[in-house]
């Protein structure tokens, strides 16, 4: 099988299919959407892929926004998932780009498919996955539970960024509420009568703060208070937190839960409050697969793009992704692009940039390299081997 030929026929397909990827997304990128409120984009992109003969797609898959779009035979070779994002973020909309991580995905699985559909001889599957909320919830780790991976060899996305970072150091996150009870009374009139929750919280804030003084290189917190009372003249029954906690490696994520436990408590009782602790979600932190990415950099690399070398840039991160998780189940890359603006994602300024006719130059390229990664693994059995040799070593 001529693995160059089906490569030159992914890009021709994603070429030729540009201009509608491109209007694509800016339709999610026109109507940004929350968290599992993604309605518009689910509908926008399963309508799309309906017209593109892939053998099924799945809408409403897992979550009431998600969906699976799948071509080829599994039983006739390795199965790869595409990963698409599609949640935008409050106020600053698709400041996060995920409208090109939706066309990127889309892009690579009809390169893909359009390869398989060239040959008599089938040679393995591509689903291309979408999954919501990655901002808040994590989708794909829903998709895990489901057992979607369970049949997969590798999965593969790719994020918009300021640099080129092929091997990005997402880290490992828990969310953790925290509810203060207290007992409200007049604050005018009767003070004493009332517990002040406020207080706990505000206390609590403190404790983190002095706390993080001391935390080893590379664990963060952060966090806000999301609810403080009503009226100034009542003392708040309930006061809430919300704060992020993020370690490089896993096992240490629940070290720093517990010193943050430790404030929680100080501060409930300090003031008397009652406290509930909920952890909502929990990312693990990324495994790049180096065998894997070390090819997507040779094909980014040959359809020009120039790979930021800067250490300063490399070892940016802090940042956590649901795609952590997946990269504990199958071999697993996230390279980030560039797009040609010096803005940081998660910023109004990264908004427009996400919706830039200069951002599709490097979509396309990111979508191509995905591609051509993906019929690599397909057509070489020792390139695959080595690959799930590295994720065996690695995710232990």
């Amino acid at each position: 099988m001529d693995a160059q030929k089906l490569r030159d026929v992914a890009c021709a397909e994603i070429d030729k299919n540009a201009e509608d990827l491109a209007a694509l997304s800016n339709v999610l990128w026109t109507n940004p959407e929350l968290a599992l409120e993604e309605f518009i984009a689910h509908d926008a992109l399963t309508t799309f892929l309906d017209k593109q003969d892939f053998d099924k797609v799945e809408k409403n898959f897992v979550l009431p926004t998600g969906f699976r779009a799948v071509f080829g035979d599994k039983s006739k070779g390795p199965h790869v998932a595409i990963m698409s994002e599609f949640d935008a973020l409050p106020d600053i909309g698709h400041a996060c780009g995920h409208n090109l991580i939706a066309e990127v995905g889309v892009a690579a699985a009809l390169g893909v498919k359009a390869a398989l559909k060239s040959v008599d001889v089938p040679f393995g599957q591509v689903s291309l996955l979408g999954t919501p909320a990655e901002e808040e919830h994590g989708g794909k780790i829903d998709f895990i539970k489901a057992g979607v991976f369970k049949d997969v060899d590798a999965a593969m996305m790719a994020h918009p960024a300021q640099y080129e970072v092929l091997r990005p150091n997402y880290v490992a996150i828990s969310e953790i509420i925290i509810d203060f009870i207290g007992v409200e009374a007049h604050a005018a009139e009767f003070p004493w009568e009332g517990v002040n929750a406020l207080d706990a919280a505000i206390l609590c804030y403190n404790n983190v703060s002095c706390m993080r003084q001391q935390l080893d290189p590379g664990w963060m917190i952060h966090g806000i208070v999301t609810d403080g009372g009503a009226r100034p003249n009542i003392i708040p029954r309930r006061a809430s937190l919300e704060y992020y906690i993020r370690t490089p490696k896993n096992r240490d994520l629940k070290k720093l839960e517990r010193k943050l436990r430790n404030c929680i408590q100080g501060a409930a009782l300090a003031t008397n409050c009652e406290v509930q602790v909920k952890v909502r979600s929990s990312f693990l932190n990324l495994l790049s697969n180096e065998t894997m990415i070390k090819k997507y950099e040779e094909y980014t690399t040959q359809l020009g793009t120039e790979v930021d070398t800067d250490e300063t840039h490399q070892a940016l991160g802090g940042g956590s992704t649901d795609m952590g998780n997946v990269s504990y189940e199958v071999p697993s890359i996230h390279p980030d692009f560039a797009i040609g603006s010096d803005c940081n994602t998660h910023t109004k300024e990264f908004t427009p940039a996400a919706g830039s006719k200069e951002a599709q130059i490097y979509t396309i390229r990111a979508a191509k390299s995905l591609a051509m990664l993906c019929i690599d693994i397909m057509t070489d059995k020792d390139f695959l081997d080595k690959i799930k040799q590295e994720f065996e070593e690695e995710s232990q």
